[in-house]
């Protein structure tokens, strides 16, 4: 059975437009909730599944919030409600307070006019497609609530923030602190905007904060891991040391240097698992994904660390994570899996592990990766209004065996469907941008005109 509304991270879309309306978030809280009742697992008879809800900063997620909350408690689950918290916040308090699933009401790195909803298991990681697929079969059903003594009750937790930042700080070896690191922090005026800032300066470091006056509207705009050049200014104008920057629900992580120099998810992973080679704590070897720049996994091949590359989207690399038994991966777009520090993608714990790395050995970011030759990638996205199955679509294919004969083993060519936004992604990598340039455009005027654009 394919997955109607959930796409590689939850459900997602403009808000007013299916379906981010407050009529479909109720049947969706509902129709979880149903799932959630039907596989009660290890509660007493009568205790009620309680679910945890959190959101990002955008307007909309006031709305979206109290219509999930009358799902749930229509269904006879009860909520818990934290506020403006980080997705992976969320997934540590869903199974730190042994609770049956976490909600996370946020569009991540998209602008404030969209949102979304995603949904993690009682262990902290995302719901198999399984799941997602029985929930979207009870969508088909109407919403027939509960007798009135079994419906849900809901609360908000106020310690929430506290909780979280206590489990940040235990990533970060106790030998270790950040005294006389100056590091700009930009939070996307996002969910981390009250986390953040506080978790490295409890630690040590003399912390210069931006994106942190979230208003409901300025979500990742111009700021955060999607716009680094805000971050990079900052990094220069404040003279400091690193720079840190999270998007809108603080799983993605981009870094800077005292030169402003951005670093990416790959060259971040690089120095994770670097560093933990020399110090002999790595286990197994890294999954990437498609997007992966080519100089990563070269750079990785030297070290003698096997990789591996999955489909695009985190939950495609925890799964290779786990069916490998390894503890390390992430993308290019700055999601970092650390498994043995969290169940999910982390930027805040991510950085931290960047950190550690520069504080035990003393380098710098530069230094650290300058073994790692990152390849000219280049990116065009093609939008679209219809769900195209490229594959079928000869002129595409024709361009695309163009490109790779031409490229002859230099570099590479992903042609994906995004599964966040309406838009087909045209990337083509290679040592020399000219080429990278020219065949990535060459294809995605062939996709514009497969598709009609």
């Amino acid at each position: 059975m394919g997955r109607k509304y959930f796409g590689t991270d939850g459900v997602r879309g403009r808000v007013g437009e299916s379906p981010i309306t407050p009529e479909f978030v109720m049947h969706l809280g509902y129709a979880a909730g149903q799932v959630l009742v039907a596989d009660r697992g290890r509660l007493p008879p009568n205790q009620h599944p309680t679910v945890l809800i959190g959101k990002d900063t955008r307007i909309s997620g006031y709305m979206l919030e109290a219509a999930l909350e009358a799902g749930f408690a229509a269904s006879g689950v009860n909520v818990l409600m934290t506020g403006p918290m980080p997705t992976p916040a969320v997934a540590y308090l869903t199974r730190a307070l042994r609770l049956q699933a976490g909600v996370v009401i946020s569009a991540s790195h998209n602008p404030f006019e969209d949102n979304g909803i995603k949904f993690f298991s009682e262990s902290g990681q995302k719901l198999p497609d399984s799941v997602e697929e029985a929930i979207e079969a009870r969508l088909d059903h109407p919403i027939t609530t509960v007798e009135a003594r079994h419906l849900g009750r809901a609360r908000r937790i106020e310690d929430a923030p506290a909780r979280y930042i206590e489990f940040c700080k235990s990533t970060f070896p106790n030998h270790l602190d950040l005294r006389g690191l100056r590091i700009v922090v930009d939070c996307a005026n996002g969910a981390t905007y009250h986390i953040a800032p506080h978790v490295l300066h409890e630690l040590g470091a003399e912390v210069i904060a931006i994106g942190n006056a979230p208003n409901g509207l300025n979500i990742n705009e111009e700021c955060g891991a999607t716009h680094t050049r805000t971050l990079s200014d900052a990094v220069k104008t404040h003279r400091a040391d690193l720079g840190i920057s999270l998007d809108g629900d603080g799983d993605r992580l981009m870094m800077a240097d005292a030169k402003g120099r951005i670093y990416d998810g790959d060259q971040l992973v690089y120095v994770i698992a670097r560093h933990r080679i020399q110090c002999s704590y790595m286990k197994g070897g890294v999954v990437g994904t498609l997007m992966t720049n080519l100089g990563t996994e070269h750079a990785l091949q030297r070290l003698h660390i096997p990789f591996e590359r999955a489909k695009v989207g985190d939950r495609y690399v925890l799964e290779r994570l786990q069916a490998n038994g390894w503890t390390l991966g992430g993308e290019t777009s700055g999601h970092i899996l650390c498994l043995d520090k969290h169940t999910t993608g982390d930027g805040i714990v991510s950085a931290l592990q960047v950190l550690r790395a520069l504080r035990e050995t003393g380098e710098t970011l530069e230094a650290f990766t300058a073994d790692l030759q990152t390849y000219p990638q280049v990116m065009i996205n093609v939008p679209t209004r219809r769900d195209v199955k490229l594959d079928d679509i000869p002129g595409v294919q024709s361009a695309i065996g163009e490109a790779e004969t031409a490229l002859n083993g230099s570099g590479r060519v992903v042609l994906r469907a995004s599964g966040t936004e309406p838009v087909i992604r045209v990337m083509v990598e290679s040592r020399e941008n000219a080429d990278a340039q020219h065949w990535a455009r060459t294809i995605a005027e062939a996709v514009s005109r497969a598709i009609g654009g």
